[in-house]
């Protein structure tokens, strides 16, 4: 980096307070002015949702009110301040603005809460914090100013200033919210099993204290750790490094299953059905299990995304030669799931410094001819972050080869899997999880699930849930040209092993929910906006329509709508305010698009991996499950999968299992935290620390043991995320079970034994479905 970039950079970051005239210290927030400090507060305004609301005084206050809320053990417990005299809150003024207040925890237990605020045209911001029981804390959320809006790759970042105060993190949100128009405050909590407390007082509007210009600069060392935290698991030198790896080894040279375990991981003390040779479902006095391949029931406690794929992180360089961003139309993985792709020596001399400001994140990067370089390699499209394509670098691998080193070419690769493995077995998980390197497929050790996505370059049809990407238009002949080759790719690396339980494809697809129909039917609603020419799924949509009604004026008394001929309707319609007839119709369309989508999939699986169970498409249950998308991945799948990020499995969620009687599993949950760890944002559902996360791991874990439809869970992810962010999208979070120097987190080892140890004894013992 030269000195004048690195001058310019702190200029930029220092020049946000620039010409304010404000009074305040610069290592203090500056008050604009009280937003509620409840002390006349008029609790009869508050739109209360499964919350108790309260002021208190006296010994729980030293001095005037704060608000006391009472959380129900509900899916969703939330709470919406009444708003000033003019409906809303001007928060009008030119500067850095964050928003505080002081939170109370008297419970037990931590407790994740969320702060949500909207404006008056229903866009929204979201954060979420923790408090620990018994503890009291300042939050602050920020708001607006360049440190709150910043493109740095990161999820979260460091604090920009000095402060002992908690910074709520982001969560999701429009970056283009009216601040002049704050219509909601909403506090909020979700899936919650016990009755938990919160006290909040003293929302202030503050002005940013003046930030620090490094605060971006020199955060992450040699290690890919955070440089300028301290914590337990933090390594110093090369030598503790390996003297660590050293004692692990020795720790596993040992590794065995619990006694319980058959050859698969089933359990071996309970009752033996017929063997297929592969893996299988069955209902066995009143539970629904998994089968392995010799006949014992079989429960999938496991670690999802063991590989070396998607851990690098943006190093602030590209490269002029456009050769290095080439895609192959015909590749089958995508990019966040391919491991490190190496720039060729010819592109090398045509690198520039894309992103100073990523570049001076890192104490140290290697040259390339450096024995470390080879962990360098390049991303050819990124989903979110500072720069759309560039070079990455893998700490996490460079930290493999300085632990176990590198007798020959990539021979630390080779250990990492044999201690990998060798971890599955000591810390008692039954199998991987989804998103196994291949270099797994063939261990006969620990049973794991293939994976596959179907890209390409298909149709689409955006739904207005289309985070990750578009829904693939199903009726386009490429889309099934598509899944026929990416389906027959991971039978070709599966090998027909009776070690690989079944097939996942896709995930977390923008289904959408049943919040509304808009946001139900919103692939619908756009299919038909569509021309027939442009849209296989329109023209679909019309046949099945033209089917039901005998002309254009039949549909428009059912629908309540004054469309001219179906030439019309062929050339694109809107629609606003469904009725039962049009809302039923919009469903029949969507069940038909659903049903297609699985049964091309199924059919593929049941042609490439015959012996093989489909796994269905991971759902994202907090995202919402259309009951259309629920029936028919119910009607084509042998085991039903949904990701779900919350506590636990919480009865208001998944009372729905009860009606379907389906094996269903968890395909992705994960707890962390920042207190005791080199991150900055915890991840989606929040530990007070390690020892509370490996509670937390337990108390999940168990909820899923004790439902009798479900037959497994999967912990998302094995390895910390890039404190700098992964490339694909900047998630930073502290959701592995080993960190960036591959250390362990040992709360989290000691937990999985207790939990897997007991596993199927526990199971045995819950109450049969009925």
């Amino acid at each position: 980096m030269k000195t004048n970039q690195l001058r310019l950079i702190k200029q930029m970051l220092a020049g946000t307070l620039a010409g304010l005239s404000l009074s305040c210290a610069a290592s203090q927030n500056s008050p604009l002015g009280s937003v509620e400090n409840f002390d006349s507060f008029s609790l009869n305004k508050a739109m209360e949702n499964n919350v108790k609301a309260s002021l208190i005084e006296g010994q729980e206050k030293k001095y005037g009110k704060a608000l006391k809320l009472v959380f129900e053990p509900r899916e969703e417990s939330t709470i919406e301040l009444p708003t000033p005299a003019q409906g809303y809150w001007n928060w009008d003024y030119t500067g850095d603005l964050n928003l505080a207040l002081d939170v109370s925890n008297p419970g037990s237990q931590s407790f994740q809460f969320w702060l949500t605020l909207m404006d008056a045209n229903g866009r929204k911001q979201e954060r979420s914090a923790v408090i620990d029981a018994g503890q009291s804390a300042r939050f602050y959320a920020l708001l607006t100013g360049r440190v709150a809006n910043a493109q740095t790759g990161m999820r979260e970042t460091p604090p920009a200033w000095q402060t002992s105060e908690e910074k709520l993190a982001w969560r999701s949100g429009d970056r283009d919210f009216d601040f002049t128009k704050v219509t909601k405050i909403i506090f909020k909590a979700y899936a919650q099993f016990e009755t938990n407390t919160l006290i909040v007082d003293n929302l202030e509007l503050r002005v940013n204290p003046a930030q620090d210009p490094e605060y971006l600069v020199g955060i992450v060392d040699k290690f890919g750790q955070a440089a300028k935290k301290n914590y337990p698991t933090k390594i110093h030198s090369e030598k503790q490094l390996k003297a660590a790896a050293d004692a692990e080894l020795a720790s596993l040279a040992n590794a065995k299953q619990p006694e319980d375990r058959s050859r698969f991981g089933g359990w071996s003390k309970g009752p033996k059905l017929k063997g297929t040779g592969y893996f299988r479902t069955a209902k066995v006095d009143g539970r629904w299990w998994m089968v392995d391949p010799e006949g014992y029931l079989f429960f999938s406690s496991a670690i999802a995304n063991v590989r070396m794929a998607n851990l690098e992180t943006i190093t602030g360089y590209d490269f002029n030669d456009a050769s290095v961003r080439k895609i192959d139309p015909e590749e089958l993985t995508p990019e966040d799931s391919r491991d490190i792709i190496p720039v060729g020596k010819k592109s090398l001399n045509s690198r520039f410094l894309a992103s100073p400001l990523r570049r001076e994140m890192f104490e140290w990067l290697p040259p390339y001819d450096h024995a470390l370089g080879e962990h360098y390699g390049y991303r050819r499209t990124v989903h979110q972050g500072v720069i759309e394509h560039g070079e990455v670098y893998s700490f996490y691998k460079a930290n493999l080869e300085r632990r176990y080193g590198q007798s020959s070419p990539n021979s630390y690769i080779k250990t990492w899997r044999d201690v990998t493995l060798d971890r599955m077995v000591d810390w008692g998980f039954t199998s991987f999880g989804n998103w196994i390197d291949p270099m797994f497929y063939d261990n006969q050790r620990m049973p794991f699930f293939a994976n596959g996505w179907i890209i390409g370059d298909f149709k689409v049809i955006y739904s207005g849930q289309d985070y990750w990407s578009p829904l693939p238009d199903v009726y386009d002949p490429e889309f099934k040209r598509r899944a026929h080759l990416t389906i027959k790719q991971i039978g070709r690396e599966v090998k027909n092993t009776p070690w690989c339980v079944g097939v996942f494809v896709d995930n977390e697809k923008g289904w959408g929910s049943m919040k509304n129909d808009r946001a139900h039917f919103g692939a619908v609603y756009y299919a038909l906006s569509r021309t027939v020419d442009e849209s296989p799924a329109k023209k679909q949509f019309t046949q099945l329509l033209t089917k039901k009604y005998s002309d254009i004026t039949a549909l428009n008394n059912a629908w309540g709508t004054q469309i001219e001929s179906w030439s019309s309707f062929a050339a694109g319609i809107t629609m606003d305010e469904l009725n039962d007839a049009s809302r039923a119709d919009f469903s029949m369309l969507y069940a038909d698009y659903a049903e297609t989508y699985f049964r091309i999939v199924s059919s593929e699986i049941k042609r490439a991996l015959p012996n093989h169970m489909y796994m269905g498409v991971r759902i994202a249950a907090e995202w919402g499950m259309p009951v259309e998308v629920v029936a028919a991945a119910k009607k084509y799948s042998d085991v039903l999968s949904f990701n779900n990020y919350r506590e636990g499995m919480h009865p208001d969620t998944w009372e729905f299992l009860k009606d379907l009687d389906f094996p269903t599993i968890i395909g992705e949950y994960h707890i962390g935290s920042t207190s005791d760890t080199d991150f900055y944002h915890p991840g989606l559902v929040i530990a007070a620390d390690q020892t509370d996360r490996a509670k937390m791991y337990e108390n999940y874990m168990n909820s899923v043991i004790d439902n009798p439809y479900m037959v497994g869970a999967h912990w998302f992810q094995y390895i910390d995320d890039p404190v700098t962010g992964r490339a694909y999208d900047g998630e930073n979070y502290n959701v592995g079970w080993v960190s960036n120097t591959d250390i362990p987190y040992q709360p989290m080892v000691d937990a999985a034994k207790r939990v897997n140890k007991s596993l199927y004894k526990r199971r045995s013992k819950i109450a049969p479905i009925q």
